[in-house]
């Protein structure tokens, strides 16, 4: 089933015993912590690991203005733009040596494939990644909600144990990547 941003804040909240929201402007502590907490939480958690469902490739807009040093171009990162993986030329993503420098890719490449993490829609993340929404946000809020430390901590351990099996289920959705241009591999064939 998929969870909406109240969905998961909601389920966050009711594993603290707190009160589900229907809302983030509903007007009791919960709503508004939650609201304050949760958009910096879910971009820090996709941000975290190079998920399969939150990776995605753009080709990259270049900028009229060249940068000021070290390279000749600078390229225009997309709008929902988290981290980048990797770029290439065209063709390729990955490859390239760049920098990331006020919400542009500079390179020297005259066209640029980017591999990045984006946000998806709430909608779309897999059910182990809502777990580990869910755990996270739980651990967040318990100390503004509850006042307890011990207890903000335990969940806190109990986040981490579940964002490492979340690792481990979204790195068993890819092929893992091969060597290439190695030349001890180049030598043997």
């Amino acid at each position: 089933m998929a969870l909406t941003a109240i969905g998961l804040c909601s389920r966050a909240l009711l594993k603290l015993g707190a009160t589900a929201i229907t809302a983030f402007d509903h007007g009791t502590a919960e709503a508004e912590v939650a609201g304050a907490l949760y958009a910096p939480i879910r971009d820090a958690m996709l941000s975290a690991n190079a998920w399969s469902f939150a990776t995605t490739q753009a080709r990259l807009p270049r900028l009229a203005e060249a940068p000021t040093a070290d390279f000749a171009y600078a390229f225009q990162l997309p709008a929902d733009f988290l981290r980048a993986l990797s770029a290439g030329p065209e063709g390729r993503g990955r490859g390239l040596a760049y920098r990331i420098a006020r919400q542009t890719l500079q390179c020297d490449s005259e066209t640029v494939c980017l591999t990045y993490l984006f946000r998806p829609p709430e909608e779309e993340f897999p059910a182990f990644f809502d777990q580990v929404l869910i755990a996270r946000l739980a651990a967040e809020f318990c100390l503004p909600l509850t006042e307890s430390s011990s207890r903000a901590e335990a969940l806190h351990k109990l986040a981490e144990a579940e964002f490492r099996r979340a690792r481990l289920l979204d790195a068993q959705q890819d092929v893992q990547p091969g060597f290439e241009d190695f030349s001890l591999i180049e030598v043997r064939s």
